[in-house]
C-alpha cells in the first residue's frame, strides 16, 4: 500500500483502540465481578464447582490461544488490514456468548444440567470467541504505528478504555442488580432474572464499541512475507519466547497482576455485600477508582518520560500491595473508610494497566530483533495465555475460598460462622 495514502496517527487511532478495550471489558469485567455471583447465587453452584471450571479453561485456553496467534500471523491480510478483519468477524460471536452465560431460566434444572451448561458456554465465550477477538486486537498496536511514544499513548487509551468499563459495570451493576429485601438483607432481583437483560444491554454496548474500534483505527504497519526466509516453527518461536528476559519478565507481571486484580474484584461482590452489607459502597468505590484513574492517565507520559514504564510500573505496584498489607492487618468494619482507602491503593495497579499495553508492543520488537521474524499475533497469544493462568488462579482460589470459611451458595444471608 502506498503510504502517502495512509492517514497519519492521530486522536482518532486513539479513540478507536480505547473503544476496543471499552468492548472487550463490557464482557470481561462483568464476567470478572459478576459471573461467579450469578453462578453461586441464581444457579447454586458450589463455589469449588465454578473454581475449577475456571481452572480447566485455562488450560484450554493453552491450546485456543497460541492457535489464534498463530492463525493471525499466517493469515492473509485483509483490505482492512492483518488484524481489523477479525474484530469486524467476532463483534457478534462474543457478544452472542457473553449473553448466553447468563440465563437464569435454568435454576431450576437438575444440577449435572446446570454444571454442563456451564462449562459449555463458558468456553464458548472465553475460550473461542473472546480468544479471536482479544488476540487480533492487542497484537493491532504494533500495527497502527511503530513510534514507541505514541503506543504509549495508545496504551494510556486502552486503559481509559478498561477503566471506562469498569465504571459503568462496577458502578451500575450492583444497584441493577442487587436489591433490599423486607429483612434489610442484599439479595439478587427478581431471584436472578435480571441477569440475561443486563447481559444483554452490555452485550449490544460491546458491539457498539467495537464497531467504533474498527472504524476509526487505522493499520500502517504493513509486515509483508519474504518468500525466500527460512520458515519458523512454533517450537522454534517458543524457545525465542521463553530466552528472551523481557518476555519473561512480562508474562510474570501479567500473572501476577491478574491474579491479584481479579481476585480483589471477584471477591469485593462479596465483601460488600455480605460482610459490610452495603452494595452502595461498592458502587461508590468503583466510581472512585475509576475517577482517580483517569486522573492518573493525564500523568502517565510525564511520568514514564521521566522515570522509566518499567521502572514507574514498579514503584506503582509496590505502593498497591503496601497499602493492601495494611488493610489486611488493621481488619476494618467500616465500609467508607475500606472503600476510600482500597481506592487510593488501588491507583498503582490502575497506573500499571495504563503502561502495560506498550510494554507489549517493546517485547514484540525485542522478539523480532531476536529471530528476524515479526510475530506479533502469536508473542501477544503466550501473553493473553499468562493473563488468562492469572484470571484462572485468582477465580479458582476465589471460588475455594468461599467454600473453605462455609459461604452457603444459595443462602439468601450468609451467618458470621
Amino acid at each position: 500500500m502506498d503510504q502517502k495514502q495512509v492517514k497519519p496517527f492521530g486522536l482518532s487511532d486513539k479513540i478507536g483502540y480505547l473503544f476496543g478495550d471499552f468492548g472487550n471489558d463490557f464482557t470481561f469485567i462483568f464476567a470478572s465481578t459478576f459471573l461467579m455471583v450469578f453462578y453461586m447465587k441464581v444457579l447454586g453452584i458450589p463455589g469449588a464447582a465454578v473454581g475449577t471450571l475456571f481452572l480447566v479453561a485455562r488450560v484450554v485456553d493453552a491450546f485456543t490461544d497460541v492457535t489464534m496467534g498463530r492463525i493471525v500471523d499466517i493469515c492473509k491480510p485483509g483490505k482492512d488490514g492483518r488484524f481489523k478483519q477479525w474484530i469486524r468477524r467476532m463483534a457478534g460471536p462474543v457478544a452472542i456468548a457473553s449473553f448466553l452465560m447468563y440465563q437464569s431460566s435454568l435454576a431450576g434444572a437438575s444440577m449435572t444440567v446446570k454444571v454442563v451448561y456451564m462449562y459449555a458456554t463458558y468456553l464458548l465465550w472465553g475460550s473461542i470467541c473472546y480468544t479471536g477477538i482479544n488476540i487480533p486486537y492487542g497484537s493491532m498496536a504494533s500495527a497502527i504505528t511503530e513510534k514507541p511514544e505514541e503506543r504509549t499513548a495508545l496504551s494510556t487509551f486502552r486503559g481509559v478504555g478498561a477503566n471506562l468499563a469498569q465504571l459503568v459495570i462496577g458502578v451500575l451493576g450492583p444497584v441493577i442488580i442487587y436489591t433490599t429485601d423486607v429483612d434489610g438483607a442484599q439479595v439478587i432481583r427478581g431471584g436472578g432474572s435480571i441477569f440475561p437483560v443486563v447481559a444483554g444491554i452490555f452485550s449490544l454496548c460491546a458491539i457498539i464499541c467495537y464497531v467504533i474500534c474498527y472504524k476509526c483505527t487505522t493499520e500502517r504497519v504493513r509486515i509483508e512475507k519474504d518468500p525466500n526466509a527460512p520458515k519458523v516453527t512454533l517450537l522454534q518461536t517458543f524457545a525465542t519466547i521463553f530466552s528472551s528476559r523481557a518476555m519473561l519478565g512480562i508474562i510474570g507481571a501479567a500473572l501476577f497482576l491478574m491474579l491479584s486484580q481479579l481476585l480483589i474484584s471477584g471477591l469485593n461482590m462479596y465483601l460488600y455485600a455480605d460482610y459490610f452489607g452495603d452494595v452502595k459502597a461498592f458502587s461508590s468505590y468503583t466510581f472512585i477508582n475509576i475517577m482517580l484513574s483517569l486522573v492518573l492517565a493525564g500523568f502517565v507520559g510525564r511520568i514514564t518520560g521521566r522515570m522509566g514504564k518499567k521502572e514507574a510500573a514498579a514503584v506503582a505496584t509496590a505502593f498497591t500491595g503496601a497499602v493492601y498489607l495494611v488493610l489486611f492487618a488493621l481488619k476494618l468494619t467500616n465500609p467508607w473508610i475500606y472503600m476510600i482507602s482500597s481506592a487510593i491503593g488501588f491507583l498503582g495497579v490502575n497506573f500499571f494497566n495504563l503502561v502495560i499495553w506498550a510494554n507489549i508492543t517493546d517485547v514484540i520488537d525485542d522478539a523480532e530483533v531476536k529471530n528476524g521474524k515479526r510475530e506479533d499475533g502469536t508473542i501477544y497469544a503466550v501473553y493473553s495465555f499468562a493473563r488468562k493462568v492469572g484470571q484462572a488462579l485468582a477465580g479458582g482460589l476465589s471460588g475455594y475460598a468461599m467454600g473453605l470459611i462455609g459461604y452457603q451458595s444459595a443462602a439468601k444471608v450468609q451467618t458470621a460462622e
